[in-house]
């Protein structure tokens, strides 16, 4: 089975990169059997490309919800995500519209997609760091993202 995590963000953009520094961590402690790591600030169709061929992919990302509070993590599913199937451009398209558009193209995408998101209060402030609570919540985030890895594996 080819699995892939795939960190997205933008590692000058603050908190924004907390995606990054998870896949950093997750290199710094590899999850168990082969597993591909990758981070990109991919957006819209692009991410098509990186999970195209993949069995399984684990996707973190920063999120701002209405009411967290920043370092929350949630795991998400597609199911969580409402599809919009509308959009004034191609940069601007989210991931279950992009998935729905990549399936009639016919690509072979994943059988299983996992959401790690982190929660952020800023995501337009210029810094190379993450924020105390995000810094704190990526070994959380790793963690999470080796056990879904794992109930694929049982």
């Amino acid at each position: 089975m080819k699995r892939l995590v795939l960190g997205i963000g933008n590692p000058i953009i603050g908190d924004d990169g907390v995606g990054f520094r998870v896949i950093e961590a997750l290199e710094a402690d590899p999850p168990p059997g082969d597993v591909a790591l990758t981070a990109s600030d991919v957006s819209g169709f692009a991410i098509l490309d990186f999970i195209m061929d993949y069995d399984e992919v684990v996707i973190v990302d920063a999120i701002q919800t209405v009411n967290g509070r920043a370092g929350d993590i949630y795991r998400l599913a597609l199911d969580d995500f409402r599809v919009t199937k509308h959009t004034p451009s191609a940069h601007d398209v989210d991931l279950p519209t992009a998935l729905e558009i990549g399936k009639i193209l016919n690509m072979r995408l994943p059988g299983k997609i996992s959401i790690v998101a982190i929660e952020i209060s800023d995501a337009y402030e210029f810094s190379n760091d993450l924020t105390l609570p995000v810094r704190a919540a990526v070994p959380l985030a790793a963690r999470m993202v080796k056990e879904i890895l794992a109930e694929s594996r049982d």
